[in-house]
């Protein structure tokens, strides 16, 4: 009964993050399909002014997804009167580093003049990367809303809010780019500053909410304004840094591969992209399950309940397997007609479909893996993830990678398939070692709630 009722709960909270983490996928892909219609200039300068501002985008992320970890147990033990407190300290925290962020629009320039490229792109790459880090306080601002939301067990609005963020992604994509109603036609540059009113536009709308909300008002986010406080901003940054750090690895490994096969030809490097960006769809699914387990965790762990927190894991597990299977199997079968989705390259298609065959291997460790890693996020251990996924992915994987896919030691030289094994070679890792400490902390939690009882 229990584990019908926790398998129930898990779903509830899931997919409207499953919902919320699409739609911001679709905003990405909007922006590079409208300023690639424009011209392929704008739609390259796009891609690169996006390599840039991504570390800095989910780093900001990372920091505030401390906040649903440590309010969840306050929610769970009754101690509502410290919700609005943690809340107000990650404000300050997130606010610092967007700060930071928008000083360093103000030094990049220089340093884009050391990057050989072609004299309009680089103007429409820094106007981008400009617009973007301006919005960086509006969009630090709605994640620690968002979070706030979701730590309290409400992930609805974030569902609805991203959907707004959609609806007006399209249309100023549209006007700004071509400068339509009189404004400017701005290109790809137009792209940055559609996403940058995207993000005052989410952080207005969660705002809104937090302020009218009858579910939210016992916690009187607003009732008091917070100084900010060392012990409890250390706290929140002592969880946060650790996920912050694990994102940014994660991000840049997958990036770091696609520069290291550009030797290999253009083939190789949109061969690799299709799988990645099905791949990356696809995580969505276990990634929503272990952040609605996590948000979980944190309720029971604080109503002193590790027992079914340990339950709830195995909910989030079950579903999570259960739905690689179904999806590593709709990959085997349907890689091709995936393939032909991305590109009408027959080249590509081939070699496409070859590496989706090597994607569906390592579904099954990835969703193991990232609910792993989440779970930990609701027990608070965020340090052992962070060292434990960096072995994982770089040190197994990309060394493997790199030695399959560059060198003819073991084999001949593989390419875009060498690196594909080291994934599934780091993310099995993760799998296996995430999965061990979560197994460890489970058990000392519960050995701990029995000796205090």
């Amino acid at each position: 009964m229990a584990f019908k009722k926790e398998l129930k709960t898990i779903c509830h909270l899931a997919w409207p993050l499953l919902v919320a983490q699409i739609t911001q996928t679709l905003m990405g892909v909007s922006d590079t399909i409208m300023a690639g219609r424009y011209s392929a200039t704008d739609m390259a300068a796009v891609a690169i002014g996006f390599g840039f501002t991504l570390p800095i985008i989910v780093f900001l992320q990372g920091i505030t997804l401390a906040l649903p970890a440590i309010i969840s147990r306050f929610n769970g033990s009754k101690q509502i009167d410290k919700v609005a407190n943690y809340t107000q300290q990650m404000v300050w925290l997130a606010l610092a580093f967007s700060i930071l962020a928008v000083l360093f629009g103000f030094v990049f320039e220089p340093i884009m003049q050391y990057i050989q490229m072609e004299e309009d792109l680089r103007r429409i790459t820094i106007d981008y990367i400009h617009y973007i880090l301006y919005s960086m306080p509006a969009f630090a601002l709605y994640q620690v809303l968002r979070n706030y939301c979701e730590g309290l067990s409400i992930t609805k609005p974030s569902m609805l809010i991203m959907g707004i963020g959609l609806l007006v992604n399209i249309p100023a994509n549209y006007v700004l780019i071509y400068g339509k109603f009189g404004l400017p036609e701005m290109g790809g540059a137009g792209c940055g500053v559609a996403t940058a009113l995207v993000f005052v536009a989410m952080f207005i709308a969660t705002w809104l909410y937090t302020l009218k909300s009858k579910k939210l008002a016992r916690y009187d986010l607003y009732a008091k304004l917070y100084r900010p406080h060392y012990q409890d901003m250390m706290e929140c940054m002592k969880l946060g840094l650790p996920i912050a750090m694990t994102i940014l690895f994660e991000v840049t490994l997958f990036a770091a591969v696609a520069i290291l096969l550009a030797p290999f030809g253009a083939i190789a490097v949109a061969s690799h992209q299709v799988a990645l960006n099905f791949s990356a769809l696809m995580f969505m699914i276990p990634l929503s399950i272990g952040m609605a387990t996590s948000i979980r965790i944190g309720h029971l762990l604080g109503e002193q309940n590790p027992e079914q927190a340990k339950v709830a894991t195995k909910c989030a597990f079950f579903l999570g397997i259960s739905i690689a299977i179904f999806t590593a199997c709709l990959t085997v079968i349907g890689r091709e007609f995936i393939a032909n989705l991305y590109s009408i390259d027959p080249p590509v298609i081939k070699l496409a479909s070859g590496l989706l065959l090597l994607a569906a291997m390592f579904q099954f460790s990835d969703a193991i893996q990232v609910i792993s890693g989440t779970a930990l996020r609701g027990y608070k251990d965020t340090t052992a993830m962070f060292y434990l996924s960096f072995i994982s992915y770089w040190v197994v994987g990309m060394t493997i990678g790199c030695v399959l896919g560059l060198t003819d030691w073991i084999v001949p030289k593989m390419a875009a398939a060498g690196f594909w094994i080291g994934f599934i070679c780091g993310l099995s890792t993760a799998a296996v070692t995430l999965g061990l400490r979560l197994r460890y902390i489970q058990k000392t939690a519960i050995q701990l709630d029995t000796a205090t009882t």
